[in-house]
């Protein structure tokens, strides 16, 4: 019998993978061999006292979901919010969660078709932090409306500026984010909030569409990336903008996204420790478009295609100032749509010099994933 003062969802998940990497001019020379369990996690959710006062927590545990190579310790909690439904189309939020950001993370990493997100996801999406979020649904007729999404953080990530390793920047700092997006709904609602995963696995009977912008200023960031990344040795301010779009019919889904990180006026990305030890805001643009098919049997092709253009003062440093390109192939099974599926990617990533355009390494690759939850 249900509980009308609280109630609890358990979930879990479970990413087990195996994959090799080589230089494309030699593929018997393997340069990664990937057997891991990718991801873990549990999740927990329900409502207490109200059903308009619900909560979400997720939990991860193997290293690479950890962050545990920037922070320097095991960052277990991913998310931990409370939300509470002031009225039927609006929503306020506290905790930490993900930052209304770029279509493609802000889609869980257990509903997407590869095995990871785009190379353009991984260097300039927003990903999670601690704040005030907001949601407000606008009715614009008997099917169209708005999606109006806010958030105002701390601009550091998951708990990130009192460990050992940000102790060479400035923290606490005063500094705060800010976040708004918007999403564009004219054909109205995606079966089972199709406008979340990837692929049309409900074969829309109609065609369906989403287009979103977002924008994002953090103000004295003390990471590479804001939320994420390696600590810099002084604070940085920037602005992020990203638009996107998402098509779903029969069985046939299109997605693309664009997305740009550029300093505030009159600051420079660079910070310097010393003369030859300095980091910097990865600043420049990308592109990520995706197309798939799934057919009646489950089964379903997808394609991607994404580059990443570093800004022009960084072209001269290091891998950032690289152009990289990601092509990927994959084959899926869904055997209960996202949470039993078998995902088999073949991947090609190619990095270029930005000033000559010549290409400078090439690697290829095979990925094999099996996912299992609840």
């Amino acid at each position: 019998m249900p509980d009308s003062l609280f109630s609890i969802n358990f979930r879990f998940r479970i990413q087990s993978r195996a994959g090799i990497t080589g230089a494309e001019d030699n593929l018997a020379n393997i340069s990664e061999l990937d057997m891991r369990i990718r991801r873990m996690r549990l999740r927990f959710e329900g409502f207490m006292l109200n059903p308009r006062l619900t909560y979400n927590v997720q939990l991860s545990f193997t290293r690479a979901d950890q962050d545990w190579d920037n922070s320097g310790i095991p960052l277990v909690l991913r998310d931990a919010m409370i939300h509470y439904a002031l009225t039927k189309h609006l929503t306020i939020s506290m905790g930490q969660g993900k930052l209304p950001g770029n279509r493609q993370r802000v889609v869980s990493s257990g509903d997407i078709h590869f095995t990871d997100r785009s190379i353009v996801n991984g260097a300039f999406t927003l990903d999670r932090d601690a704040g005030l979020f907001g949601t407000y649904r606008l009715n614009l007729g008997k099917k169209t409306y708005l999606l109006f999404k806010g958030a105002i953080s701390s601009g550091e990530g998951r708990g990130i500026a009192n460990t050992k390793e940000f102790s060479n920047t400035v923290a606490p700092n005063g500094g705060a984010a800010y976040t708004g997006r918007v999403e564009f709904l004219p054909f109205g609602e995606f079966a089972n909030k199709g406008d979340y995963f990837e692929g049309d696995l409900e074969h829309e009977p109609k065609p369906k569409l989403s287009i979103a912008a977002t924008y994002h200023y953090n103000d004295r960031a003390i990471r590479t990336q804001g939320q994420l990344g390696k600590a810099l040795y002084a604070t940085r301010s920037f602005v992020g903008t990203n638009v996107d779009l998402l098509f779903k019919y029969r069985g046939l889904a299109f997605a693309t996204e664009f997305i740009c990180r550029k300093m505030d006026a009159g600051q420079n990305s660079f910070t310097k420790k010393s003369a030859s030890d300095s980091l910097w805001v990865i600043v420049g643009s990308g592109i990520c478009s995706e197309v798939s098919y799934v057919f009646k049997n489950m089964w379903e092709v997808a394609a991607r295609y994404a580059f990443v253009n570093p800004d022009k003062a960084i072209w001269k440093v290091g891998k950032d100032g690289q152009k990289s390109e990601e092509f990927c192939l994959t084959f899926n099974k869904y055997l209960r749509k996202h949470r039993v599926k078998v995902v088999n990617e073949f991947s090609y990533y190619k990095r270029s010099d930005m000033s000559t355009g010549n290409k400078i390494s090439g690697l290829v690759g095979f990925k094999c994933q099996l996912e299992l939850g609840i």
